[in-house]
């Protein structure tokens, strides 16, 4: 075996146990909405907001609940994040700047092309300049959200994960959440709690990126995408340092191999806390390629190991990014009670590595198609007029084949992107036709060497798992469902793609008489990161609470 295609390994989207009859057996208590929103990131809230105000405004009050899978407001949220402000203003048009939950304006930038030991500055490319934008902090962010639509009377319901829709013929009645309390084998413990029904006049599926419902709607409904959707790995870090950062960074290149997708991020949350980086596309070749490793490699660049020095990692995360863009949104985001927002539908423009604002606005949108719906039972179809005429289809339109133009790696795909952006998105005249990331062959190698956790400002998984705040119990059942018996090639693969060190692979005994499984799956370790359920084992929703506890991500 030379090559590995990690979708000959995949198990299938289990649509028989995500689509449920509404009324089935099984259910502990029943709440009945107007609106139920599923994920409480920036398009659940901001769809929450808006809906909240427009009831107000004409006289009459929604029941509108938000369902959240982490413990509290925020604790699954990361993002970079580089913040366009133009969503939060048309969503608080009462407020200045000042009052959003922002660190600060972006002053100076810098863009530069590393090689292991050199860097050159580059001109910053158009859609990367960030005059009028804010760093941000994305739980700052979750948080202050939240707080404004409870503010409304909105009801937030976190630690409550969404595992199934529940349907009416070909509508969407609401979800069923996933049970907690459960041992190992799935059976239910002294002080465990069932899942409980949630049905709504409509359902909003803001899931955020990878969503597993929104997977299902499009697959039950057979709702397309002229592409496949296609993903990033992102890994970030924070640090304490002793030297203050004076500048948004970004790079390209080392210690990305020239056939990869991707780049880095160094950003300033205050005079001595610092956010840094790397996302990977997943449509990388290099079966052993392993994020979190190049990670600790690119801390060893002369660029960011004097700002490093004397300083700590205080959180870690990891997290997929939809990419994309214009040709991978679904053909229709709305249906018979339901509307899909934000990454769950692939609103990410990556060009400008932007998403937080395309969610928002995206999140307003369904609002109003949503009130209208009520109010004077208008078609849900509305919300996907309402978006296609918003900057947010123009922006993704104007870049829609710039990520794409990289699948045949760095060089070619940095000449096509400089024309796509000289002529406005003009070049070429046509579409590039991708494959799903779990679609690409991958060839074996020997690999990243793991040592650079070795290093004073390396970190290990291990390590950094426990800097993600996770403290998910550790007899909690497997909610990772993988192909049995997966090749030892396979098992390793899995072992770097994921950065929480999720899969072990382990090489089978020299005489044993029985044979071990070659992988070895540590659940609970799981950052939600989702990386997993676009290249290996399918994610599910676990109990409320696991995973990720972020504060500052």
């Amino acid at each position: 075996m030379d090559k590995i295609v990690p979708a000959h390994y995949q198990p299938a989207l289990p649509l028989d146990t995500l689509i449920l009859q509404d009324g089935a057996a099984g259910a502990g208590d029943r709440m009945d909405l107007d609106v139920l929103i599923v994920g409480a990131g920036p398009a659940g809230l901001a769809c929450a907001i808006e809906l909240a105000r427009l009831a107000k405004a004409d006289g009459g009050e929604l029941n509108i609940g938000v369902l959240e899978k982490a413990e509290a407001l925020g604790e699954h949220s990361l993002s970079g994040a580089v913040v366009n402000p133009r969503a939060f203003r048309e969503l608080f048009p009462d407020l200045n700047d000042s009052d959003f939950p922002f660190r600060a304006p972006v002053g100076r930038e810098a863009v530069y092309l590393l090689t292991a030991e050199r860097s050159w500055r580059l001109p910053t490319p158009p859609s990367m300049r960030n005059h009028g934008n804010f760093v941000a902090s994305l739980c700052e962010i979750v948080r202050w959200l939240g707080a404004k639509a409870e503010e409304l009377g909105v009801n937030v319901f976190t630690g409550f994960p969404a595992a199934q829709l529940l349907v009416r013929d070909a509508a969407v009645a609401g979800v069923r959440t996933a049970p907690a309390g459960l041992d190992r084998e799935g059976k239910p413990t002294p002080g465990g709690s069932a899942s409980n029904d949630l049905v709504a006049k409509v359902t909003a599926l803001a899931e955020g990126t990878r969503g597993l419902l929104t997977q299902a709607w499009c697959a039950w409904q057979r709702v397309p995408s002229e592409n496949p959707q296609i993903f990033a790995l992102g890994v970030k870090e924070l640090w304490e340092t002793k030297q203050p950062l004076d500048r948004v960074i970004h790079t390209l290149g080392w210690p990305l191999p020239s056939d990869a997708f991707g780049g880095s991020f160094v950003y300033p949350l205050e005079p001595n806390l610092v956010a840094l980086g790397l996302v990977v596309g997943l449509d990388y070749r290099d079966a052993a390629l392993d994020v979190h490793v190049l990670v600790q490699r690119l801390k060893q660049h002369p660029l960011l190991r004097t700002l490093l020095a004397g300083g700590e990692m205080v959180e870690w995360g990891a997290k997929t990014i939809p990419e994309g863009g214009f040709y991978s949104l679904p053909e229709r985001r709305s249906g018979d009670g339901v509307v899909l927002l934000g990454d769950a539908a692939g609103f990410v423009d990556v060009p400008s590595l932007k998403g937080i604002h395309y969610a928002m606005q995206s999140g307003i949108s369904a609002a109003r198609a949503i009130f209208q719906n009520l109010k004077r039972g208008a078609a849900l179809a509305e919300y996907d007029r309402l978006v296609n005429a918003s900057y947010v289809a123009r922006d993704l339109y104007r870049t829609r084949n710039m990520r794409l133009a990289f699948r045949h790696g760095f060089i070619l795909g940095g000449i096509q992107a400089a024309l796509m952006t000289l002529t406005g998105g003009r070049f070429p005249n046509g579409k590039y036709r991708m494959h799903a990331d779990a679609e690409v062959a991958r060839r074996l190698s020997a690999g990243s060497r793991a040592g650079s956790a070795e290093t004073p400002i390396g970190v290990s998984k291990v390590d950094a798992v426990f800097k993600s705040g996770n403290a998910t119990r550790d007899t909690i059942p497997s909610h990772l469902i993988a192909a049995p018996d997966v090749p030892l090639e396979v098992a390793r693969f899995y072992s770097r793609m994921c950065p929480a060190g999720v899969y072990e692979a382990h090489d089978p005994e020299v005489g044993a008489q029985h044979a071990a499984p070659l992988l070895r799956v540590n659940a609970p370790n799981c950052v939600d990161c989702k990386a997993t359920d676009v290249l290996g084992p399918r994610w599910t929703p676990r109990e409320g609470g696991s995973g990720p506890k972020y504060k500052r991500m």
